[in-house]
């Protein structure tokens, strides 16, 4: 067994990171952005290695670092025989296209690195389409950089090819493959819009928040199913959706894609049927893990996507997953620091929270089910008034 699981580290790809510290993003915001580009490339089955940093006004326009900078890079690519430069924010084709010459291996940006994952991760004929039109949007732009004709490949994405004589010929090939896969997905979103009317006029709550909070715990948790759970980003791309009842009432439950900060716009437009769950939803359950250092950034970018698909104004209970997880630095009691982020407690989290926001809020742990009868009320509670306006009458007949 221990041969078999060296043999498997060995067979995968070693990967070197890149970020930039510009005058939008200091060399804080950008260590939490490699940290996750760092989960995002182990979620795709790569071993980051080494992460190279430069600061800079702006990229370059041509290599996206400097070309000292690159010359670093790609000494250390040929000295570790690295198979994989991944870059923290999306490349233009001339960038991926000079990288890719210098460096000698492959190149991947943030976002072809997520769509990655997607596609790896994508179960059913649903996700495996939006992800495909998502790819194939994402490659239109980067054409300059195949060799293969199209055609003749059963996938073509990331491979190279013969130039620029079939540019031309592989742009409609795509085009038309795009415009084939939005019809499909147009047939799928009226078979979806179907199944959700047929659901009739129950109360619809959705999960919603950043990648690997717990929500799939919490979905299990709350309508008894055994929806599929992991510690990897991206772990569920199909909406899943439970019929639940608490204390005579019932309500849908559905559990949604996670969201991320730099979210491909690529994704969110193919996603369109799926995100449909959260538009339509009557309450959202935002989940939070309150155990990562950046939390609150999680929570802006979630709210930014809401905000994108016009769902931020519904109402929405506030859940911090992962108490158990949860780590501070104790202030003395005769510290006379102010109290910052570094120090708050989680006590100190909860009346800061319960402070500033206004919507119904609680901490939990879904793995170790702490607080969760709390929760169950509180929800039960959010969908009662929900349920009481739509069917007044409903309790008094079916107690």
């Amino acid at each position: 067994m221990e041969d078999l699981k060296k043999i498997e580290v060995e067979i995968r790809e070693k990967a070197v990171l890149v970020g930039l510290i510009t005058k939008g993003q200091n060399e804080e915001l950008l260590e939490e952005y490699l940290d996750e580009l760092t989960f995002l490339t182990e979620t795709a089955g790569a071993i980051p290695l080494k992460r190279f940093t430069q600061k800079l006004e702006r990229p370059d326009t041509k290599t996206f670092v400097g070309k000292g900078k690159l010359q670093e890079i790609v000494a250390y690519i040929k000295e570790k025989e690295v198979d994989l430069l991944v870059f923290d924010d999306e490349l233009s084709p001339s960038q991926l296209r000079n990288i890719e010459k210098e460096a000698g291996c492959k190149v991947m940006d943030r976002n072809n690195l997520i769509l990655d994952i997607f596609a790896g991760r994508a179960q059913t004929s649903h996700a495996r389409t939006q992800v495909e039109l998502a790819q194939y949007q994402y490659l239109l732009p980067r054409l300059t950089r195949m060799w293969t004709h199209l055609e003749r490949q059963k996938g073509g994405i990331g491979m190279r090819g013969p130039g620029e004589s079939q540019i031309e010929t592989d742009r409609r090939i795509i085009q038309v493959k795009i415009a084939k896969l939005k019809e499909r997905l147009r047939d799928i979103d009226k078979q979806m819009a179907t199944q959700r009317k047929n659901r009739g006029d129950l109360v619809r709550v959705a999960l919603v928040g950043y990648t690997n909070v717990g929500k799939s715990t919490i979905m299990n948790l709350i309508s008894k199913s055994t929806v599929f759970a992991e510690n990897k980003l991206f772990a569920t791309l199909d909406t899943t959706v439970r019929k639940v009842v608490l204390e005579n009432i019932p309500f849908l439950l559905s559990d949604t894609v996670g969201f991320i900060r730099k979210l491909p716009t690529q994704l969110i437009e193919s996603f369109k049927s799926t995100l449909d769950e959260v538009r339509e939803a009557d309450i959202l359950i935002h989940v939070v893990d309150i155990s990562h250092p950046s939390f609150e950034d999680h929570i802006a970018a979630v709210n930014d996507t809401l905000q994108e698909i016009k769902s931020l104004d519904k109402p929405i209970i506030m859940i911090f997953n992962k108490i158990d997880a949860f780590r501070f630095l104790q202030k003395d009691e005769d510290d006379l620091l102010p109290l910052t982020k570094e120090n708050m407690s989680l006590e100190d989290w909860k009346r800061s929270w319960m402070a500033k926001n206004n919507s119904p809020a609680l901490f939990i742990s879904a793995t170790e089910r702490s607080n969760i009868v709390n929760f169950r009320q509180l929800l039960i509670e959010e969908v009662g008034k929900v349920h009481l306006v739509r069917y007044p009458n409903y309790l008094a007949t079916n107690n």
